[in-house]
């Protein structure tokens, strides 16, 4: 129910007059229909008229309300569901006057596997009840770190299970001492399991029971006089009983806690996330927070708490300043995330003791993200400025893409396309585009396939023109880049090409500006061309990442899918009973025969592709 934007001059007390007093969102919308503004309400007819018969509202909000020319209300069962709407519409609408998170990525997790001889690995999406997780952990290195030392501890395998069913003898990981090689029998599958246990128990913060289980099996295999197998076990002790006495975190075992703090320093803003997953300190994550001018650093934290624990799982405890409460209704929220994760989650804003030090240390987190960010900022603003003189650009020039393709010899191309808006690189707005129906090895067919594929979607209304397009080579793919832009009608767009130069050596790359007959070039040390580089350096990065993914699938595609009369099932029954491609290869035409469902015709079909 309410009022949608119309062309009639707005009356917010005939709007006031029809809303109910109930929970609900409003939204407050602009005269072309845009979301101004996301809020929930405990009393939709009560909050909504705060706005328009108090005066003493600060200079934002009396800015947003000369805007308004509407106001649409939706209806709740509760306050929890209100928030959870509230948070949601704000995730997927980003109004422009409220305090956004944009945070697309997923939380990673530590996997241990199930089945025989379990996999440790690093897992991103959703979880398999067939496989233990631990986490999540606050970034990838998180996870990686704790792998290594799960590797140099339990030496469980880390490889893919196509690779492990196929190995022949031990991999570097086993001559290092990370891997038991499970593979090739080097250790039994009961001694593998217990190693296994141990991690998921020394993951769950029980490391003295790892310890004890460790001592048993060093006396054991002391007393049966197998003194190697002891000293592994005495290595492993020692390993653990030293990482104990690092261990930063002192807390109760088995606790899972998160402590946010914020910092706001010259209306730039920095969240910082603490996370301890039982009892154990995992890491930190800062957040910087858009459309944050203003608002003080309560207002800040709240709204990420209703934000960001709309995608990643809560804490048994969340950790606050005690202003926070005043911005928040705790116990609203702490009962949405309860409802939410299926047990109870508790907001702590008064913490004490071990609580307040890792408060303390989100704090100090923030404040160091913060002042990094603001330095590299300066740099890009300055870099930015630089290139602009540079290139003869005026100032308004923000967005920049960078345009690179990447092939092996004519095979697997990839086109990709990296953007640099807002003084950062946008991955977020990274494309990718494999390239099909141009002759291996054109890279101006390749090129002008990825512009057009990129930039017709721009014609019909749909994304953002850059300012400047940066194209990874000479005259020739600028001249190339140039004719697709005419044809798509986007010739005012600044277009620069860059070439490795004589030497191809990073300092002496040339510019190919206007017609390309003068290349420009800048001094090894001119802050504009460090610009360039790194925003042509990362299109390089994406479009080999591509490249080599695409390659790779390519290749490692298994070869029975080109044979007529192999199909999905008669494929895996093949390598079930062969162990894999390797086996299948190495198979007679007599032994191919033996499989269920394949001729003898049809095995010696197998057999001549194959060979």
């Amino acid at each position: 129910m309410g009022a949608p934007p119309t062309t009639a001059a707005f009356d917010p007390a005939t709007l006031i007059a029809g809303l109910p007093h109930l929970p609900g969102v409003y939204r407050m919308l602009s005269a072309s229909g845009d979301v101004l503004y996301v809020g929930k309400a405990r009393d939709l007819k009560k909050r909504v008229a705060s706005y328009f018969q108090k005066s003493d509202h600060g200079p934002r909000i009396q800015l947003m309300l000369a805007q308004v020319t509407g106001v649409e209300v939706t209806v709740t069962g509760s306050e929890g569901e209100a928030l959870l709407l509230e948070n949601n519409l704000i995730k997927s609408l980003a109004p422009r006057y409220n305090i956004l998170f944009r945070d697309d990525k997923s939380y990673p997790y530590l996997m241990i596997g199930g089945g025989c001889f379990p996999r440790l690995g690093f897992h991103r999406g959703a979880l398999d009840r067939h496989n233990t997780y631990f986490g999540p952990f606050p970034g990838a290195s998180a996870v990686r770190e704790s792998i290594q030392l799960l590797q140099k501890v339990f030496r469980l395998r880390t490889c893919e299970d196509s690779v492990f069913q196929n190995r022949s003898r031990p991999c570097l990981l086993y001559q290092i001492h990370r891997c038991s090689a499970p593979c090739v029998g080097l250790v039994s599958e009961a001694d593998y399991a217990a190693d296994a246990r141990n991690a998921a128990l020394f993951m769950e913060g029980r490391e003295d029971d790892v310890l004890t289980a460790l001592a048993a099996r060093m006396q054991a295999a002391s007393d049966r006089l197998d003194f190697e197998s002891a000293a592994v076990h005495r290595d492993q002790i020692k390993a653990l009983s030293a990482l104990q006495q690092r261990q930063y975190v002192d807390t109760a075992k088995s606790l899972d806690a998160d402590a946010v703090a914020c910092v706001e320093q010259g209306g730039a803003a920095c969240v910082n996330l603490v996370m301890i997953r039982n009892g154990r300190y995992l890491g930190d994550r800062s957040f910087f927070p858009e459309h944050a001018e203003s608002h003080a650093p309560a207002d800040i934290v709240a709204a990420f708490l209703a934000q960001h624990y709309l995608q990643a799982p809560p804490p048994a405890v969340i950790v606050v300043e005690e202003k926070v409460e005043e911005a928040i209704e705790a116990a609203e929220l702490s009962a949405a995330l309860s409802q939410r994760a299926a047990r109870q989650v508790q907001i702590v804003s008064r913490p004490h003791a071990e609580r307040r030090a890792w408060l303390e240390m989100a704090a100090r987190n923030a404040e160091l993200a913060l002042a990094q960010r603001t330095r590299e900022r300066g740099t890009q603003e300055v870099r930015l400025a630089a290139m602009r003189e540079a290139l003869g650009l005026p100032p308004t020039v923000q967005r920049v893409e960078c345009f690179d393709v990447s092939h092996t010899m004519g095979e697997a191309t990839v086109a990709a396309c990296v953007v640099y808006d807002q003084l950062r690189m946008r991955n977020s707005e990274y494309r990718r585009y494999n390239i099909t129906g141009v002759a291996p090895g054109d890279d101006y067919g390749a090129l002008r396939s990825a512009l057009q594929r990129r930039y017709e979607r721009i014609t019909r209304g749909e994304g953002v023109v850059p300012d400047l397009i940066l194209i990874d080579g000479g005259k020739g793919q600028v001249n190339t880049a140039r004719a697709v832009l005419a044809e798509l009608g986007l010739s005012d767009v600044y277009l620069v090409g860059v070439a490795k130069g004589p030497e191809r050596r990073p300092g002496l790359e040339e510019l190919v500006v206007g017609d390309g007959e003068r290349p420009l070039n800048l001094d090894k040390g001119h802050p504009g061309l460090h610009l360039i580089q790194q925003i042509r350096d990362e299109a390089h990065r994406f479009a080999i990442a591509g490249h080599r993914a695409r390659r790779g699938k390519a290749r490692v595609t298994s070869t029975l899918e080109g044979i007529a009369g192999i199909g999905a099932t008669r494929r895996r029954q093949l390598l079930e009973r062969f162990g894999g491609l390797k086996g299948v290869a190495a198979a007679s035409v007599e032994d191919l025969a033996q499989v269920e469902g394949i001729s003898r015709t049809l095995a010696e079909r197998i057999y001549r592709e194959l060979h």
